[in-house]
């Protein structure tokens, strides 16, 4: 039997680090997105542990300033991405306001540190919510569109193919031809 999952990586993330910061005996909170304090004394060795076992997820302890706010960015972007309200503001408004920076600022740092500009990494996340919006059957293209705050339908048919190089509309035939066959089997 196959098994078509969805998840939603943020959770997942955020499970997989307590889970290892708890391993270790230690106790933490999370402050913002994307960063915890440890509440009790955190050795070198358990430092190294943590960043070693974070590493085998993939995970990364950021230690450079422009790192840092980088990861920011991307968890602001993420955060207004998998926000119900995030069509009430612009991209740019929202990112600028969270981080209290220019979105000048931010877009041009950004840039400089990924060698991508913010711009098509917040047109590659929305792409990717609204691949797990459509697979989760749960919304219509129009309701995607809304939810990911396009101007339209067209509008998010034109960036989905720029991405993925199919239209939203012919994603949704070849998945739904894909479990129709899984459920034939």
């Amino acid at each position: 039997m196959k098994l078509v999952l969805g998840y939603h990586t943020h959770s997942v993330v955020k499970k997989v680090i307590e889970n290892e910061i708890t391993k270790l005996g230690l106790y933490f909170t999370f402050t913002n997105s994307g960063q915890i304090e440890i509440l009790n004394q955190l050795s070198n060795k358990q430092y190294e542990q943590l960043k070693s076992n974070f590493l085998e997820y993939g995970i990364f302890i950021q230690e450079n300033q422009k790192e840092q706010l980088v990861q920011r960015i991307k968890d602001v972007v993420d955060e207004y991405i998998l926000s119900e309200d995030s069509y009430k503001f612009k991209t740019s408004q929202y990112i600028s306001e969270r981080l209290n920076l220019s979105y000048g600022y931010i877009s041009n740092l950004f840039s400089e540190e990924t060698l991508t500009t913010l711009g098509n990494y917040i047109m590659l996340k929305k792409i990717e919510h609204a691949k797990t919006m459509i697979l989760s059957g749960e919304y219509n293209l129009t309701e995607i569109a809304f939810r990911l705050n396009y101007s339209s339908v067209g509008h998010l048919s034109s960036q989905f193919k720029k991405i993925t190089g199919l239209t939203s509309s012919a994603f949704i035939r070849i998945i739904s031809r894909r479990n129709g066959l899984l459920l034939q089997n």
